[in-house]
């Protein structure tokens, strides 16, 4: 049986715990899953009040309560895949909360079965 709420987006309980502590210091944060030369295709945490979302920004979900957001152009390249945001020990991207914690976001990714991908909610752009 496929399960009907799947999510685009999910976090590992290490991800999870940053998060956590990544709003205890700077409050509501999001991710943008960047796809730009300085920092690879690091999914980037920005407090939420300084970053601007794009119209053509894709809202993929939310994980610990933070919003996680795509480009377009990305995300038709992915739309396949589950992201699954996990840390590992590291610098953070250049401008993501979490540089200087000793710990950075990284994406990991599977595939959706052909059945997965027949019940996953329909993508939107924006805020």
């Amino acid at each position: 049986m496929i399960d009907a709420s799947l999510d685009r987006v999910t976090a590992t309980p290490a991800a999870l715990d940053l998060i956590a502590s990544l709003q205890a210091r700077y409050g509501p944060v999001l991710f943008h899953q960047s796809g730009g030369c300085c920092d690879g295709s690091s999914p980037m945490c920005y407090p939420q009040n300084e970053f601007i979302i794009g119209d053509q920004d894709v809202l993929l979900g939310s994980i610990g309560g933070a919003p996680v957001y795509i480009s377009a152009p990305q995300f038709a390249a992915w739309s396949h895949t589950q992201l699954i945001i996990d840390v590992v020990p590291g610098r953070g991207g250049m401008f993501s909360l979490e540089n200087g914690t000793e710990k950075r976001f990284i994406t990991r990714s599977r595939a959706f079965s052909g059945e997965e991908i027949c019940v996953l909610p329909t993508a939107r752009r924006g805020v």
